[in-house]
């Protein structure tokens, strides 16, 4: 892949920013699920703290469990948030749909490329297509995201035929309250802190993209063999992850600016919420006696704890090309668009293994 010049893309840095962006509280579905009291609570704070209206809060009595069955989702997840939002005349007015921790994460089934395992987050993007339609979403395999690479466009219905799905979790309902306060305090300042690695393979040009596309004043940019670690005033942050062979600790040792977000390309970081030992450590795939919920790879809940308030993650193994592109994510932020936009519009696949988290409405304004 080539990697662009920066007077080829200043033109539409431009028109990317003078975007609307008019969306707000009154387009956000909050899913509670009263059988989880963290999700009760979460759910509780953030509806208080956006003022998002009393009629967008939807119930849902899901197993208070993070791994069920293709069945069961249907049945406790996605059947109950497609009738609330019918009930409410509210499928084309709703734009983004939050889970709380406590609903259910990942959805079990095979894998591969074909495979129906996926994340619930990602399957609920899907169901604006299923409301519109009368119809259910295929399962095997992934969707192509309409939105994917529309940097030039406003995300709106019925233009764009899904919801904006994100997350509000963390290890705990602290950690979960300061990513919803975080949010809330924004502002576009800091750095953005790309770590790529030697050589020209399709990941390492997206993330020099990436660099190509923010003002140089802002970045911090490596694509040495060397990892980037206590970095101050991060808002972006863009790497491998635990993918890099060079890194060897599990936090980085940034300061995260409120607002700050983080992409890697990691295949189970969004594996589970629980919380690791505090002595674990990312480790390799010969040491299975060092992994944690069956992995040895970074958690994107960790970055949650060490400051970030929004993040990217998988339940499953994504592939490369279905991560998120941080030379589409980071300009978008940056530009202005909020958190779930600039995630969404780096994400190619739905029906699959991603998941985002963070405040839905969060973003740094213009620069």
């Amino acid at each position: 892949m080539a990697v662009l010049s920066r007077a080829a893309v200043g033109a539409a840095l431009t028109l990317a920013a003078g975007l609307s962006r008019a969306q707000g509280p009154a387009n956000v579905l909050v899913v509670v699920n009263d059988n989880s009291s963290f999700s009760r609570s979460v759910a509780d704070y953030y509806m208080r703290r956006r003022a998002i209206p009393v009629r967008n809060l939807c119930h849902i009595r899901a197993a208070e469990r993070q791994d069920i069955d293709r069945a069961t989702y249907d049945r406790e997840v996605a059947a109950p948030i497609g009738a609330c939002l019918t009930k409410n005349r509210a499928i084309q007015t709703t734009l983004y749909i939050v889970t709380t921790a406590g609903v259910p994460l990942r959805i079990e089934g095979s894998t591969g490329l074909g495979g129906n395992a996926a994340s619930v987050d990602s399957e609920l993007a899907a169901l604006y297509y299923d409301l519109t339609t009368g119809k259910p979403h295929p399962v095997d395999g992934s969707l192509e995201n309409p939105f994917f690479g529309r940097k030039d466009a406003a995300f709106s219905h019925p233009r764009f035929g899904m919801y904006l799905v994100t997350r509000l979790t963390a290890y705990d309902l602290e950690g979960a309250k300061r990513l919803i306060d975080q949010s809330l305090r924004a502002v576009n300042r800091g750095k953005f802190v790309i770590d790529a690695g030697p050589g020209d393979g399709e990941g390492n040009n997206w993330l020099r993209n990436a660099a190509i596309f923010l003002p140089p004043q802002r970045i911090v940019f490596d694509d040495t063999p060397e990892v980037l670690y206590n970095q101050n005033d991060v808002i972006g942050y863009a790497s491998w992850g635990s993918n890099d062979g060079n890194r060897h600790r599990r936090f980085l040792g940034f300061h995260w600016l409120p607002g700050a977000i983080m992409t890697e390309y990691v295949s189970t970081n969004g594996r589970t919420f629980a919380r690791p030992p505090e002595n674990w450590n990312i480790s390799n795939w010969f040491s299975k006696e060092l992994f944690f919920y069956g992995s040895p790879q970074s958690l994107t809940a960790d970055y949650i704890l060490e400051g970030a308030s929004g993040a990217s993650g998988h339940v499953y193994e994504p592939y490369l090309r279905m991560t998120p592109r941080p030379d589409l994510l980071l300009p978008a932020y940056y530009q202005g668009r909020n958190l779930a936009e600039s995630y969404y519009l780096a994400i190619p696949r739905l029906s699959w293994q991603n998941i985002v988290v963070g405040d839905p409405l969060c973003a740094l304004g213009k620069p």
